[in-house]
């Protein structure tokens, strides 16, 4: 939701400048799309994006008077649309310049209809995605791996920037519900392997534990220490994952935080979790790279197949195949104070019996690729359908 604000200097005739506001509206927003308040800030900040259109030259008095009981509010971020007319744009540059002397952020959005529908569109979807994440619970289910020595998150800085708790669980609880769930038997009509077919009720009854675990924290995501369940029930997460993921609730393996987070936040700007996956092999020359992983999103591919667990070689895994187009490989750390955005294409899928089941050949620029030779955040990054990048760090 857009609700757009107003400041005009009492110095200009109302009835012209309403007349040129219509006009200038009606071209960012020819189907309508927001809620006219005009000079009422009353309920300024409660949208999921506020614009204070500065009508005129004059209006900076205004603003200064408002500006506290906003920032009473905790709005640090201010957006000022302006259309050039009668000295609006002057205004708004004094406006930001003030903000800035505050300490404080804000952005004038001032170009052709077409820019600032774009640039509009981009801010609300950012606004969304901030506010579908604050308040999330996420749901750790034992301790990261042992391997994952730099992949540990902060949760004071989580909540911070956006009231993000984790919550830990053991995974003797995980354990307890395993051995209570019902456990259902393969799809008849579904080929795979008779190995992997004794192994599928199991996967089942892990994928019904979690669920139970995710009603009783009240959790938004979750990441499982997964490789723990080979050693205690002889099967592997990957089936339970490549599920919540494409049902819309983020789930990474191996306990690993920073990539759930990387997972969350993609979802948040594009309704995708992504492919939690590990550079296999990297080409720094052409920036063409191989990621694999044993689970990928149901909802990402074109087609699947049931399969091992890949360095276990028992349970069930997903081979998965991927579209083929523009992805973007996305990470942050644990503190949400760094990340690594790139774009590229995902030229095709592969299946080699000694990588993870789900293997795809990306092509990044050798750029890019250099990254993950000198300053990865971690191993696991996640690949995410279509291009992204502008979103993710306008969000970050």
């Amino acid at each position: 939701m857009i609700t757009i604000y107003t400041i005009t200097s009492s110095l200009h005739d109302e009835m012209s400048v309403a007349r040129l506001s219509d006009e200038f509206l009606a071209g960012i927003f020819p189907e309508g799309g927001f809620t006219f308040k005009g000079a009422d800030f009353s309920d300024f900040g409660k949208a999921d994006l506020d614009l204070i259109y500065v009508r005129t030259g004059g209006a900076e008095g205004i603003f200064k008077q408002l500006l506290p009981e906003m920032q009473a509010r905790g709005i640090e971020r201010y957006y000022l649309l302006t259309s050039g007319k009668s000295n609006s744009l002057a205004a708004s540059l004094e406006i930001l310049s003030y903000l800035r002397q505050q300490g404080l952020k804000g952005e004038v959005l001032h170009g052709s209809p077409a820019y600032l529908q774009a640039r509009i569109h981009a801010l609300e979807t950012v606004a969304k995605a901030r506010q579908s994440l604050q308040g999330t619970r996420i749901g750790v289910i034992g301790e990261p791996s042992d391997w994952l020595i730099s992949s540990h998150a902060d949760p004071t800085a989580l909540m911070d920037k956006f009231g993000l708790r984790l919550v830990q669980i053991p995974m003797e609880e995980l354990l307890q519900e395993i051995e209570k769930a019902k456990a259902e038997n393969a799809p008849a009509e579904v080929p795979m392997a008779p190995n992997v077919r004794k192994a599928y009720p199991g996967a089942t009854q892990i994928y019904a534990a979690l669920k139970e675990l995710v009603a009783r924290h009240e959790l938004g995501a979750l990441t499982l220490r997964c490789f723990d369940l080979l050693t205690t029930v002889g099967n592997t997460g990957c089936l339970a994952l490549a599920s919540f993921n494409a049902d819309g609730l983020p789930a990474a393996c191996e306990g690993d935080v920073p990539a759930l987070l990387s997972m969350m936040i993609a979802r948040s700007i594009t309704g995708y979790t992504g492919f939690q996956a590990n550079p296999a092999q990297i080409d720094v020359e052409t920036g063409r790279m191989l990621f694999a992983h044993c689970t990928v999103p149901f909802n990402m591919v074109k087609d699947w197949q049931y399969d091992t667990h890949f360095e276990s070689g028992i349970g069930v895994g997903i081979h998965g195949e991927l579209p083929e187009g523009p992805v973007t490989v996305f990470k942050v750390d644990g503190k949400l104070s760094r990340h690594f955005a790139a774009e590229g294409t995902l030229l095709h899928n592969q299946y080699e019996d000694n990588l993870c089941r789900t293997q795809v050949v990306l092509q990044l620029s050798p750029e890019d690729a250099k990254y993950f030779l000198t300053e990865p955040i971690g191993n696991h990054h996640i690949i995410i359908p279509g291009h992204c990048k502008a979103l993710l760090e306008e969000l970050l």
